[in-house]
Parts: C-alpha cells; structure tokens; sequence
C-alpha cells in the first residue's frame, strides 16, 4: 500500500492533477510542460530515443514503436533511472540513422557541450526524423553543479540549425503572470525544504493557496512571449 501511494505521487510531478495541487511545489511548470508534450507526442513515432530519460515519465505520450531509454554514466540520482543505456558524456552508443524520433526534456541545460549534444543526436536520426526538445528559460539553478546554461527561444532556434535541424513549432511555456507565481513557490520550496515540518507547512499555507490563486489571475491577465518558463521545440532532421 505504501508503494502504491509513494508511486501515485511520483506520478503527480511530471503529470500533476488536483492532488498536485497539494504535493507539487512545481506544479505550474510541471503542467505545462505536460500539456505541451501531451500536444506535441503524436509527432513522436517508431524506434524513438530518450535522452537523459530518467524515469521516462512521458513515455505514453509518444507514438511511439520502441522506445529506448539513454543516459550519462554518472548522473544525479542514476540509481533512480530506468534507462536501457549509459553513454560517456560525448558519443552516443548507437549507429548512425538508427531512430525515427528523439525526445530529450530539460537536458539541454546540463550539458557542457552542446553543439557535440545536439551532433551526435542528429547523427543517431533518420534523414526527417523529429526531435522534441524541452529546455528551461527562466529557472532556479538545479542539479547542482551540473546546471550550465539557459537558452532563449532565438539562441535556442540558431544552436539547432547550426546542428543541422529546421525548428518546426517553438512554443514558451507558462507565458503569463502564472511564470511569477511559480517562481515565488519555487522559492519557498528551496528556502524551507531542509526541514520536513516547516517544508510541508510551507506547502499547505503557502505554496499551495498562492499557486491557486495565481492560475486564476493569470485567466484575466495578458499573456508576455518575453517572460516564459520553459521552450518546448519540434525540429525535423534536414
């Protein structure tokens, strides 16, 4: 039983319902990456590779014929992961044109070499074949210290062709006043997180009541295209 619930709110922070209202500090972004992911996961299909796939979280989203889970040797919390492979860092453990699709959510920003990333990436696609990319641009520094860059929708844009890809759809996720609100829970969360008393308090008087009150506001205020959390990309292999 205890397993069962343990697994129900690890569920709530990479798809959070109502119940993440209440469990998911990060449930604003966490929901919208969701939503955009679920928008985007038809155009995933085939042999498809997840990299830095973690748990795979959103593997059900994707059309996918196989699905083949890849992360870096020595990771954060790799005991954790589920992934069917390891690479060094640098070369991919895969022949050239071996997927049809490639999927890697908020990797990106941990990886000290991107041009190499996004090369071996392109090389393991099949002429056409789709990559959807998340990747944060307004966020606290994470994973520490393996946090590295952050990337506006235009350099984001340019660092893909220069890699041999053509951005079909570039979204920015929570582009409204709901990007503030997240940003304060976020900061709360990090603040009282080393006490599980404070941190829980924190979450029921704090995070929780602003969160609901900023998605409503956020209903009647305009959007801003210049203050958004995360880029969602599709690109196509040219």
């Amino acid at each position: 039983m205890l397993d069962k619930i343990k697994k129900i709110i690890e569920d709530q922070y990479f798809n959070p319902g109502l119940l993440g209202l209440i469990v998911n500090p990060f449930y604003i972004a966490r929901k919208g990456l969701y939503n955009n992911l679920s928008s985007l996961g038809q155009k995933i299909t085939g042999k498809t590779l997840d990299v830095g796939c973690g748990t795979k979280p959103y593997q059900k989203l994707f059309n996918h014929s196989t699905y083949v889970g890849l992360e870096f040797e020595t990771g954060i919390d790799s005991e954790k992961k589920v992934a069917d492979y390891y690479y060094d860092g640098k070369t991919f453990p895969f022949k050239e044109s071996e997927f049809d699709s490639v999927v890697t959510n908020q990797v990106l920003e941990h990886v000290f070499n991107p041009d190499e990333f996004l090369s071996e990436i392109n090389r393991v696609l099949k002429p056409n074949g789709k990559l959807l990319l998340t990747v944060p641009f307004v966020w606290d520094e994470h994973e520490q210290p393996y946090d590295y860059a952050r990337y506006s929708s235009f350099g984001l844009k340019a660092l893909l062709e220069k890699n041999g890809f053509e951005v079909l759809d570039l979204r920015k996720s929570v582009n409204d006043y709901s990007v503030l609100v997240q940003l304060f829970s976020a900061y709360v969360y990090k603040i009282t997180r080393q006490n599980i008393f404070i941190k829980n308090l924190a979450l029921i008087l704090v995070i929780v009541p602003v969160t609901i009150f900023g998605i409503l506001i956020s209903k009647i205020l305009p959007k801003n295209n210049d203050l958004y959390l995360d880029n969602i990309v599709l690109a196509e292999k040219i």
